[in-house]
């Protein structure tokens, strides 16, 4: 069986396709980059070069539908922001029969974007910090409250996402949007930061019926704000908020969601509606992704029990990228790496969850390549960390495209 996955460059696409070959299937992608990291793992027969995603969706969906109408494959699984233009457009995929598992796109406007996501978590009753929609300027240069996070509506991988922390701060990131037209009709999102550890819960709908849901730790924070190490832990209060979501919602597809703990209860920072990075899960006994090749396919599956916790693994390559961050950089990334090779400290008892290297030792060369650039010149570490989320993420121009083709079914 063949599936093509919509995105082959950030870290979610490498573990999927890692699980679908695992599982027996033949696995494509489609990128705009000729070196994604999909590129290099055996787990991918071939990588077909597309526009990029972001500021024009549909010109990537007829790349897309032309791919998989030469293709003959049997399933095309969203696995990043692609999504949005895929449940935008039913008519187009049925006309091409393209098997696939997105969400209705009102459901998807719901959380797409971060001011209409605080609106449904707030309407459904699931906490958050404390939260305000700022409409103009005016309104965050008033903010008094701090440290805060400043959330543009469209962002991915921390992008449109800004710390201040103090008025000083907040008048001038308030001069700089005003510039660069940051304020669009729905404002902002302002956010009182609160002090816990970051949990990421992850969830499969059928229909609104939960199929499966995993929650991990955010043990090391890596490049770009990403988890470099994980643990997973049960929490029956995060799987109870996604069930009473994805009810709502009448969600198909992949759900996840971004918490803060605060005295062991979470309360949630953000909402993506797709898959996120499924290998902890897998090692703790949840398969997030062969439900969505089910669901794709018109079938059924059961709901899984609660994975076990404890379970700990890592991602190399976001943590020697964030290795390059510290004081005195390279001899931070050498002592990562030396770590890494000898799975000391938080990597004694982890699994590698992105690039294990077991019969596939392509898998090394994107970190071999980082550690040399970063080596040479530190700062090159900012290059790998933003060039995958550029290939896939949706921009504000794109999604409002997307709304104009819908009707805006949010507003």
């Amino acid at each position: 069986m063949r599936i093509l996955l919509s995105d082959g460059s950030g870290l979610t696409a490498r573990q999927a396709a890692g699980r679908l070959a695992q599982a027996g299937y033949e696995v494509e992608v489609l990128s705009p980059d000729p070196l994604a990291l999909t590129r290099f793992t055996r787990c991918v027969r071939r990588l077909h070069r597309v526009p990029a995603y972001g500021t024009d969706p549909l010109a990537w969906l007829d790349a897309a539908l032309s791919v998989w109408s030469a293709g003959r494959f049997d399933a095309l699984l969203p696995t990043q922001e692609q999504v949005a233009v895929l449940a935008a457009c039913p008519d187009r995929l049925a006309a091409a029969r393209v098997a696939t598992v997105v969400p209705d796109f009102a459901a998807l406007a719901a959380v797409q974007d971060k001011v209409a996501a605080h609106r449904t978590l707030d309407r459904v009753g699931l906490p958050q910090p404390p939260t305000t929609v700022v409409p103009e300027a005016d309104g965050l240069r008033a903010w008094e409250v701090f440290p805060a996070y400043v959330k543009l509506p469209i962002g991915t991988a921390s992008r449109g996402v800004v710390r201040v922390e103090d008025g000083h701060q907040a008048r001038r990131l308030a001069d700089e949007l005003t510039a660069d037209g940051g304020f669009g009709p729905g404002g902002v999102v302002v956010q009182v930061a609160l002090d816990g550890p970051l949990v990421m819960g992850q969830s499969v709908f059928d229909r609104g019926r939960l199929v499966a849901s995993h929650a991990n730790l955010r043990v090391r924070e890596g490049a770009g704000g990403g988890a470099s190490h994980k643990r997973s832990v049960d929490l029956p209060e995060v799987r109870d908020h996604l069930t009473v979501l994805g009810a709502d919602l009448a969600w198909h597809g992949a759900l996840s969601v971004d918490a803060i703990l605060v005295d062991g209860h979470p309360r949630y920072i953000d909402v993506n509606p797709r898959l996120v990075e499924p290998g902890n899960a897998l090692r703790s006994g949840v398969d997030l992704v062969g439900p969505l090749v089910e669901l794709a396919l018109g079938g059924a599956p059961p709901a899984q029990p609660p994975g076990v916790p404890g379970v700990r693994t890592h991602q190399a390559l976001l943590a020697l990228l964030g290795a390059a961050r510290r004081p005195r950089p390279r001899r931070a990334v050498l002592d990562e790496v030396v770590a890494v090779l000898r799975r000391d400290g938080d990597y004694r008892g982890s699994a590698e969850e992105l690039t294990p290297l077991r019969g596939d030792v392509r898998a090394v060369l994107p970190s071999v390549v980082a550690v040399t650039a970063m080596l040479v010149h530190p700062p090159a570490w900012r290059l790998f960390a933003s060039n995958a989320t550029a290939n896939y993420a949706l921009s504000p121009d794109g999604w409002q495209e997307l709304l104009a083709l819908a009707g805006d079914p949010a507003g």
